[in-house]
């Protein structure tokens, strides 16, 4: 599975909508901006967690592109990563910590 490339806001909130009809299925979403080198550092991380956890749906927002949806998120920092499960956000990861993005996914798909 790949990093699905989120769009609009109206995609960002039927996504996490979706999370609530699929109550196992959680999705994480990749806040993110060309100029941020964190950002940069991580992306090969969080690609390879999507292709190793099937059970977690795996979002990217180009908070350059998208500023709506990262205000919406209420987006800090970047690179950041929200956790949403039954409609609900359930994690959060701000910087480019790759052990503490591997512990929330492993938190989402267990």
């Amino acid at each position: 599975m790949s990093v699905r490339v989120i769009t609009s806001l109206q995609r960002f909130t039927r996504t996490i909508e979706a999370s609530k009809l699929q109550p196992a299925k959680a999705v994480i979403f990749d806040f993110w901006a060309p100029w941020c080198r964190p950002c940069k550092a991580i992306s090969p991380v969080f690609e390879k967690l999507a292709e190793s956890n099937k059970s977690v749906e795996f979002c990217s927002v180009n908070t350059d592109d998208f500023q709506d949806i990262a205000t919406q998120a209420e987006i800090r920092a970047l690179p950041t990563f929200l956790a949403f499960k039954n409609g609900e956000k359930v994690g959060e990861v701000i910087g480019a910590n790759s052990q503490e993005l591997e512990a929330l996914v492993k938190k989402l798909s267990g």
